[in-house]
């Protein structure tokens, strides 16, 4: 007869487990919090608590959160009092269950001292389970269940989580594909878009700039046929005005060709070192002086123009961030790399460095610092045609010591 017993107590509980496992799977996993709200309601009545979290580590604030939490009021009166946000370095029982992997059961949770009283005096919970939680192959939380009662749960309902453990951390897992699949629709669509916006700016721009350059040139030549100095200074400012307002538009056209597949590239040999010396000359003022360090002749394969305006983009930035009077450093050198030979061009300055913030997408698309006054565009241009010519755009910046831009391109065959 205890046999019988027995055999019907564990159908019972794998029928209970069937049941949970089958509401689990019917979760849309739409978002993340939403998803573990449900999963935490569906394991309420199966276990007879009085509530349930699932808590995932948080490594920003090193705090176990709990993303899904019942909907019953033990659940709501944890919220309200602050304890659905456990700092890891305030340890309890349920960051021990996190850290360790080990589950913890117990019927008298205000008799053990590591429990935190703010589970035990606040919400007046007795017994407590708590298991670890794996989402995608890796430990990430806990899942825990509490009540009033004393002794309320048993070895059985800790086989029994831990056992759906395992497919929360699955519905978990499902939901944070979906949420990012959701972010990287959304951030692909934006972009589209603003490629589109970027490309026809671009093109208005271009077209009203002839006008607009010609009456500028014959507000010149009247000046000086008037020989009027101020109108004359005005023209000039406005002509260089001009000028980087044609340069910045030609570089947003270089970008959506870039981005469609389309930028094009005359490829002939280039002496790296003399395109260095003639480029540095271009950036060499009163405040500060370009360092070239070139001494032999490096040849590539490559379009001069495109690799001029990647030259131009390196120390332009760089003269901006250097302080007054002290030189950029431009060297042209030769790597040796087990995939051949490669022309190496460091620009070096002595500013302040890049911020920690921006330098992981410091080559994205208008990603820009506090102290720039661009579209952001620049870098970003630079290191695509960089990745045309078969090379490499890469910075190495610390703060407080510059930063150095290093464009490494596969050198040509000697004849």
């Amino acid at each position: 007869m205890d046999k019988m017993g027995d055999m019907a107590g564990a159908n019972i509980g794998q029928d209970r487990l069937l049941d949970t496992l089958e509401q689990l799977l019917q979760i849309e996993a739409t978002d993340l919090k939403g998803a573990l709200d449900q999963a935490a309601d569906r394991l309420i009545g199966a276990l007879g608590a009085e509530k349930v979290d699932i808590s995932l580590h948080d490594p920003a604030t090193d705090t176990l959160v709990a993303m899904g939490i019942s909907d019953t009021p033990m659940g709501r009166r944890q919220q309200q009092i602050g304890m659905d946000r456990l700092p890891v370095a305030n340890g309890g029982r349920v960051v021990e269950v996190y850290q360790t992997g080990e589950p913890y059961l117990t019927g008298r949770a205000d008799e053990d001292p590591v429990v935190l009283l703010g589970f035990t005096e606040g919400l007046g919970i007795r017994s407590m389970l708590c298991v670890a939680l794996d989402v995608g192959d890796e430990r990430r939380g806990a899942v825990q269940a509490c009540s009033t009662e004393v002794d309320r749960f048993t070895d059985e309902h800790r086989r029994f989580l831990e056992a759906v453990s395992s497919w929360v951390g699955m519905v978990a897992h499902r939901a944070e594909l979906t949420e990012k699949l959701a972010r990287d629709a959304a951030e692909a669509a934006r972009r589209a878009t603003a490629d589109e916006l970027v490309m026809v700016l671009a093109h208005d721009l271009g077209n009203h700039m002839v006008p607009l350059k010609a009456r500028v040139d014959l507000v010149n030549r009247r000046a000086r046929q008037l020989e009027d100095a101020k109108i004359s200074e005005h023209a000039r400012e406005a002509q260089v005005a001009l000028s980087r307002l044609q340069k910045m538009i030609a570089s947003m056209l270089d970008v959506a060709r870039l981005d469609q597949g389309m930028f094009s590239l005359t490829l002939q040999p280039v002496d790296i070192a003399h395109l260095a010396h003639e480029t540095a000359r271009l950036f060499e003022t009163r405040d500060g002086s370009i360092d070239v360090r070139a001494a032999e002749e490096l040849v590539v394969s490559a379009d001069p123009d495109a690799l001029r305006q990647v030259l131009e983009n390196l120390l332009s930035n760089a003269r901006k961030h250097s302080p007054k009077g002290m030189p950029v450093v431009l060297e042209v050198g030769e790597e040796a790399t087990r995939d051949g030979k490669l022309v190496v061009i460091d620009v070096r300055d002595q500013g302040p460095g890049i911020p920690p913030d921006l330098l992981p997408r410091l080559f994205d698309r208008f990603a820009t610092g506090a102290r720039s006054h661009g579209l952001g565009l620049g870098l970003y241009l630079a290191r695509g045609i960089a990745e045309a010519h078969g090379g490499t755009l890469t910075v190495d910046s610390k703060s407080g010591k510059g930063a150095i831009f290093r464009l490494a391109l596969p050198l040509a065959a000697r004849p």
